[in-house]
């Protein structure tokens, strides 16, 4: 059986991403998280379901609560709604991958841990996408470790240095 969500924090280049979001704070987190999945994600989506504009609500009620436009009430609608938008489309594992990871990129905003969904999710269905979701266990790791080093390096590009309100740790062990 497929894949639909990465679980191993473990692995160096998820772990990579985990030391740098746990010295970052939910606003930072939130921004690459959204700006990601906007970028990269909500594409992938829209090829599947462009009529479908669930995902894409997510991605700016979040940015709208960030500018403090709307309440956090409304933006978790728009957030169940992408959820919504993901089961009902199931069968369709990369559509059903896509909208997952956009709503946990939404979500950051109410739980800033949320943002891994971008990386737990989101490099999956990324490279399910390029790939196929037939492609061999060994090329889809291959391009999730690639994938993951981009939304590292993005990151890397809005992380504040010693950011005044970490989030601290992500796992627990």
């Amino acid at each position: 059986m497929k894949r639909k969500i990465l679980t191993d924090y473990n692995v160096s280049y998820i772990a990579d991403i985990v030391s740098i979001v746990q010295t970052q704070s939910k606003i930072t987190l939130t921004n690459w998280a959204i700006d990601y999945s906007e970028d990269v994600i909500l594409r992938i989506w829209q090829k599947y379901y462009p009529c479908d504009s669930r995902p894409n609500e997510a991605i700016t009620a979040a940015r709208r609560w960030l500018t403090g436009e709307v309440k956090l009430q409304y933006v978790k609608g728009k957030i169940l709604d992408c959820h919504a938008a993901a089961r009902e489309v199931a069968h369709n594992h990369v559509a059903f991958i896509s909208a997952r990871a956009i709503a946990q990129c939404a979500s950051t905003i109410h739980s800033a841990r949320h943002c891994m969904g971008l990386v737990m999710y989101g490099s999956l269905a990324i490279a399910y996408d390029k790939l196929g979701y037939d492609a061999s266990k060994a090329k889809i790791d291959e391009y999730i470790k690639d994938e993951c080093i981009r939304m590292k390096d993005a990151l890397v590009r809005v992380s504040v240095d010693n950011e005044k309100n970490p989030i601290g740790k992500v796992i627990s062990k």
